[in-house]
């Protein structure tokens, strides 16, 4: 007899996890308003500083197929404590330390942690609940993990005023303790097993199984949708936003931080809307990243070819453009879920979760190289000219990514028919 999916047991499950990505979220987002105490704390420059969220990117996106494969190899719920684990260390070894190197150990780690969150959480939403109901809740996991990110903006920029460097740092890393215990004493890896346990992988076995995920049409193009819908969002949320318009755009540093926070809200809004246009329309989820991305880059195209600065109206526009990639790139892993079987669905996953954060950590690098490009001297003081140019690099990663979700569209269609997505569904 097959075990009953979702009920008050699945959901209990469904909250610790959530529990465990939010404080992932807040982790990997505690530092945007720690970078001022962080260059007084360890004596760095503006440009080491930035080596933070680039540490942060490369580790994120290169531990994604590693993560995959530990949690189709050891299953969801090991995974999560060891990442857990690994970002409490980290956030201890934050607080304590004074230099920057072992700075930047300590958020290799919380990368690490960090990345082995998302994909197990994904895996356990695909265990636990019913097909139709998958979509809905993957984005509302998205949409509620970015709550995290408000309490790092908040909470924690409160915490350092009171408590001082080490005393916050220290707190936020007590909570990794709690959500452990709620790990292992609520989650299991699927209704009918406690603790799953995959086929031993040798090299041979890994190589078939990302060889089989990637050979199928279904996962690449949830990789180039994931690749094309949410660079821009991370770009600008981890690095380059508050420049830009403080700088591209001449408005205060408090209106920045406001158009920053919209972005989240534009995230959190769109996720359950587009999770429950998945579940219904699942033939058209390449349609709807096309006429995403087309959004997107009309938006920008508004804004960088308006005369001056472009008004507030048009700026909060762009925010909620912007937040409605994070939820879009999302779609990505459905694909990947109806594309590849359980067995191989974590790695799968991971495959298609790199590709937004290798295209974010080009356009960040893009975007500085030009800026510096078109900037007189060797100072930060960029010009409304330079941004322009610098976020136009945008359309290249655009056009990249468009052309190949058309593409893989129509393999994909050549392999997968309207009647089988109905029946995934059901």
């Amino acid at each position: 007899m097959a075990p009953r999916l979702g009920g008050r047991r699945a959901y209990a499950v469904w909250v610790v996890a959530l529990a465990t990505y939010v404080l992932a979220i807040f982790h990997r987002s505690s530092l945007a308003v720690a970078g001022l105490a962080a260059a007084d704390r360890f004596g760095i420059t503006a440009a080491q500083l930035a080596t933070f969220t680039m540490l942060q990117l490369v580790v994120y996106a290169g531990m994604q197929v590693p993560v995959g494969l530990l949690v189709d190899r050891w299953g969801p719920r090991a995974v999560m404590l060891t990442g857990i684990t690994l970002m409490t260390v980290a956030q201890v070894g934050f607080a304590l330390t004074e230099s920057y190197v072992g700075a930047l150990g300590a958020r290799t780690l919380v990368g690490m942690g960090d990345a082995m969150t998302w994909i197990s959480v994904l895996r356990l939403v695909s265990r636990w609940f019913p097909a139709r109901q998958v979509p809905v809740l993957t984005q509302l996991s998205g949409t509620l993990g970015q709550s995290g990110a408000i309490a790092a903006a908040i909470p924690m920029g409160l915490a350092l005023r009171e408590l001082g460097w080490t005393g916050a740092y220290l707190v936020s890393a007590s909570a990794g303790v709690v959500t452990a215990l709620g790990l292992l004493l609520f989650v299991s890896d699927g209704p009918d097993v406690r603790r799953h346990r995959g086929e031993r992988m040798s090299l041979t076995s890994v190589r078939a199984s990302l060889s089989a995920s990637w050979a199928h049409p279904g996962t690449r193009l949830g990789f180039w949708m994931h690749f094309v819908t949410c660079f821009s969002a991370h770009a600008m949320s981890l690095l380059w936003g508050y420049p830009f318009f403080v700088q591209g755009e001449g408005r205060s540093e408090a209106t920045a931080g406001v158009l920053l926070s919209l972005m989240v809200v534009g995230f959190m809004w769109s996720g359950p809307v587009i999770g429950v246009l998945v579940s219904r329309f699942a033939w058209h989820r390449s349609t709807m990243v096309l006429g995403i991305t087309a959004t997107l880059a009309a938006t920008w195209t508004v804004v960088l070819a308006w005369p001056g600065p472009a008004p507030l109206w048009l700026l909060v526009v762009l925010t909620q453009v912007v937040g409605v990639g994070g939820p879009a790139s999302v779609i990505g892993f459905d694909l990947a879920r109806t594309s590849n079987p359980a067995a191989r669905l974590a790695s799968a996953t991971g495959v298609v979760n790199q590709a937004g954060f290798t295209a974010a950590l080009v356009l960040v690098i893009a975007i500085g190289l030009v800026l510096d490009w078109r900037t007189p001297g060797s100072g930060t003081d960029y010009t409304p000219e330079a941004f322009r140019w610098a976020m136009s690099t945008q359309y290249v990663l655009w056009a990249l990514g468009a052309v190949q979700v058309v593409r893989y569209r129509r393999r994909t269609r050549r392999v997968v028919t309207r009647e089988e997505l109905r029946w995934v569904r059901d």
